[in-house]
């Protein structure tokens, strides 16, 4: 077993899945394909957005004013955006590559943005929608969901709708409510593997996909 695949089943074995850093265990996945990724080093990259972005944070915390001060600041000053042109790229799927390059895929962009407002104390957790990963505010009755790919667009339960229409080229009368249930971190974690299996199955590069594959065998019970 190598390190990084040692230190990510540590950082996912945790009685309270909310306690998992999403962000380290994305970096350990990110060793996959550089085994002498400097984890700390990019932790420390988000900690100073993280403090850069809590002093633009109005004394007035009206959620769509602090959603709308963390677009301002990953999208115009940070210059983040979803990687439309080239989607299936597997550094979009790689923590450190997004945050160098400022770009990446929904799930991604997610990870970066649900660290941000969790540091601010604005408790955000992942939707994972069929084909397109979205955020939303923690607390009941939201109503609001965030979409990090398109520059945190605020959604409603029928943009998602629609959405999905766009994505999959049918009509959807309604959606079932569980599509737009929070996921867990570690299920999160999975998604991303699974994205990254995808992309290397289609290159081909099968020695890559067989890796990824060692990964989610040991988080994943069999079938």
């Amino acid at each position: 077993m190598t390190k990084s695949l040692a230190n990510f089943l540590t950082e996912i074995d945790r009685p309270d899945d909310r306690e998992i850093n999403l962000s380290k265990a994305a970096l350990y996945i990110a060793q996959i394909e550089d085994p002498d990724l400097d984890v700390d080093r990019y932790l420390q990259a988000l900690a100073d957005m993280s403090a850069d972005l809590a002093q633009r944070i109005p004394a007035d915390r009206y959620p769509l004013k602090v959603i709308q001060v963390i677009n301002e600041y990953l999208y115009t000053e940070l210059g983040f955006y979803g990687n439309e042109a080239d989607y299936y790229n597997p550094c979009n799927s790689f923590l450190n590559e997004v945050i160098d390059r400022r770009t990446g895929i929904p799930i991604t962009l997610a990870i970066i943005y649900l660290h941000l407002a969790k540091a601010i104390d604005f408790p955000m957790v992942g939707i994972g929608m069929p084909g397109h990963f979205l955020i939303r505010p923690n607390f009941a009755n939201a109503g609001i969901f965030v979409d990090v790919f398109d520059r945190g667009e605020i959604l409603f339960v029928e943009d998602c709708r629609q959405k999905l229409m766009k994505i999959y080229q049918q009509d959807i009368p309604f959606l079932p409510p569980e599509i737009l249930q929070p996921v867990s971190n570690r299920q999160i974690l999975q998604r991303i593997l699974h994205n990254l299996q995808a992309n290397y199955l289609h290159q081909p590069d099968f020695n890559r996909a067989l890796a990824i594959k060692h990964w989610l065998d040991k988080i994943e019970p069999a079938q």
